[in-house]
């Protein structure tokens, strides 16, 4: 009998130190890493790298089981790196904020098999079962601006500086056109590709060709460019058009509306289904009908009867009665994919 209740004792003992080690195990271990890689734009671009960031930042504060970083991509070169900065350090999901990381997503992607990825506003990688493809409905949200241009122009010319030629960038030109021409078929659109989301310097000039041109409203589809065109139309004294999130805050008497992409919501859903053990590879839509692209809530400078004709047209979107077009040949107007 003792040295049964000996050997209880000791099996006792076991289950109660293996009980403290668990115990003892940081929190932080337990914790669901979430890494966003920016585009050369950089954090602070006041569009979707600092959209997507924020929406991050608040998943974190919201909900304890998540720890957020970045890492800021200065040159093209940066992408890989930092990519493979996230897979040394055991990331659980990483994120990538722009089509121009495709490369660099699919190569660390198919090389490391088990480790999550998602990317923004790029499907190339939708055939891989370890990532998913963050998509926005981004011309329906340039056609609702694009009718509020096309409403308030009084020179009946308007501007439209796009950061680069990509067929999803393009969609932002073709939807923009197309709203602008629905209720303006006369309107001339001066067309400018920047080639560089970070050109801040060269957007203002750009816009400012554009308002010497005659252009009294322009939109901007170019993320950290897009400051210079919002800065040139505010000293010009015209409207400005942002994108991605709401961009009033950057010009509050000149900025008339954006066409905001909740790049924020995609990441934080997207960081809950990994968390959640439910991540689905292949392409998540974002468009009008679940709110993931619409018109900014700042809605201060639209007149009445332009934001009814701009509510009606976001009805008929969602019901299907107006298909907004999505390729360059679908609106000769765009000249910028040729």
């Amino acid at each position: 009998m003792k040295k049964i209740l000996a050997l209880v004792l000791a099996l006792c003992m076991i289950f109660a130190l293996c009980a403290c080690g668990q115990s003892a195990a940081p929190a932080a271990s337990a914790k669901v890493k979430i890494g966003m890689v920016t585009d050369v734009g950089g954090v602070n671009d006041k569009s979707f790298n600092q959209t997507s960031w924020e929406g991050l930042q608040a998943l974190a504060k919201e909900d304890s089981r998540f720890e957020v970083n970045y890492l800021e991509s200065k040159t093209d070169a940066d992408y890989q790196t930092n990519i493979n900065t996230f897979i040394d350090e055991k990331y659980d999901l990483i994120i990538s904020v722009g089509y121009m990381l495709a490369d660099a997503t699919r190569a660390a992607a198919e090389a490391n098999p088990d480790q999550k990825f998602a990317i923004i506003d790029d499907d190339t990688c939708a055939d891989l079962p370890n990532v998913a493809c963050l998509m926005f409905a981004q011309e329906q949200a340039s056609y609702l601006v694009g009718l509020v241009a096309g409403s308030v122009t009084q020179s009946k010319t308007i501007g439209y500086v796009q950061g680069m030629v990509f067929p999803s960038m393009n969609k932002f030109g073709v939807g923009f056109i197309s709203g602008v021409l629905a209720v303006c078929p006369d309107a001339t659109v001066l067309q400018y590709n920047a080639n560089n989301f970070g050109d801040s310097a060269g957007g203002s000039t750009a816009a400012k060709d554009m308002i010497t041109k005659g252009a009294d409203v322009i939109y901007h589809a170019a993320g950290g460019t897009g400051m210079g065109v919002i800065e040139a139309c505010n000293e010009e004294g015209i409207w400005a058009i942002g994108v991605d999130t709401d961009q009033s805050i950057l010009a509050p008497d000149h900025v008339i509306t954006s066409a905001m992409k909740r790049v924020d919501v995609a990441s934080q859903d997207i960081s809950k289904a990994v968390a959640d053990g439910k991540f689905v590879s292949g392409v998540h839509l974002y468009d009008l009908s679940n709110g993931g692209v619409d018109l900014a809530p700042t809605r201060d400078h639209i007149p009445a009867d332009v934001l009814a004709v701009v509510e009606q047209a976001k009805a008929d979107i969602i019901a299907g009665k107006i298909v907004v077009p999505q390729l360059a040949e679908e609106v000769p107007q765009f000249t910028l994919a040729g």
